[in-house]
């Protein structure tokens, strides 16, 4: 719960006012299902899958922390069914998508958007889900509440330096206990580094990327929350964030951790910098294009005023 808000709480119940209404919950997410690949006519099964997921999701305590209702954090958790070799064994793509708002706005802006490519799990219909952090228990639950604390933790570093270290320490923690499993995305694969492992190995074991944890709280709590009452500041702010991202990539560069930046916030910085001065511009495009040469044509209309 943010600072002012435990303050107004406070001032409700001592003066006697009408409580807030608060739910430990802290995630609001919403899981779609696309099983087109997966030939069966037993759609039924993704139907409960869809409502399990969301359960197991957004109904569980994640942290200690008590939030409120428009607090709770949206985002999606978009699942392709790319084949199921067998009945309830299933292949599967999955994105992950987290917003959070901007301050006095009612825009939301992407913090995460992130594709993992490789998992495979095994589901029936109105099965169970439990979790326990300290041991591995199935693919489902520890994918699930492994991208949970992904989303806490990034959200947590836009509002304060470094704020989303203890829920990082804990996806970390899921992505040791998941290795005994041997399911591919829990490792060290020479062949694939688009997956859980080294993105946590990039937000929280490496040093090099620490600079993109810097970003995302320059960018956010510096930059887009100040953009309505100091605009000149926060485009500095925001700025130096890029900046920072395109630093950490020339020292590591095509980081998973950078690559997953880029894709949640490279179209949004490409608008709202229209707005900002020539000269933030010019400067915003060089790093841009250091940091995502691919996406050139996007940022260089920048240049165009």
């Amino acid at each position: 719960m943010k600072y002012w808000q435990h303050i107004l709480f406070l001032c409700f119940f001592l003066g006697g006012g009408l409580p807030l209404t608060l739910v430990a919950q802290e995630l609001n997410l919403q899981v779609i299902i696309n099983s087109e690949r997966a030939r069966t006519q037993e759609k039924e099964v993704f139907e409960d899958m869809k409502v399990t997921f969301e359960q197991f999701l957004n109904n569980r305590n994640w942290t200690n922390e008590d939030f409120l209702p428009h607090e709770r954090i949206k985002g999606n958790v978009l699942i392709t069914i790319n084949d199921m070799p067998q009945v309830g064994f299933y292949n599967a793509t999955v994105q992950i998508q987290a917003v959070r708002p901007v301050h006095g706005t009612n825009y939301e802006s992407m913090y995460l958007n992130f594709i993992d490519r490789n998992w495979s799990f095994e589901y029936l219909q109105n099965q169970p889900l439990e979790f326990n952090r300290f041991s591995f228990l199935n693919n489902i639950s520890s994918l699930l509440s492994y991208y949970a604390y992904i989303i806490l933790g990034l959200d947590a570093d836009t509002f304060a330096l470094r704020g989303g270290d203890p829920y990082f320490e804990i996806a970390n923690n899921i992505v040791n206990n998941a290795q005994q499993s041997n399911r591919a995305g829990w490792g060290a694969s020479g062949s694939d580094r688009r997956n859980r492992y080294w993105l946590t190995n990039d937000i929280y074991i490496s040093s090099v990327y620490g600079p993109i944890r810097e970003a995302l709280y320059l960018y956010h709590r510096r930059g887009m929350d100040l953009l309505g009452t100091r605009q000149e500041e926060a485009f500095i702010n925001m700025l130096e964030a890029i900046k920072k991202v395109a630093d950490a990539n020339d020292a590591q560069p095509n980081s998973i951790f950078t690559i997953a930046f880029m894709d949640a916030k490279g179209e949004e910085i490409a608008k709202i910098f229209r707005l900002a001065s020539p000269e933030i511009r010019a400067e915003a495009v060089k790093a841009l294009l250091r940091v995502d040469p691919n996406n050139a044509k996007r940022y260089n209309e920048l240049l165009k005023g």
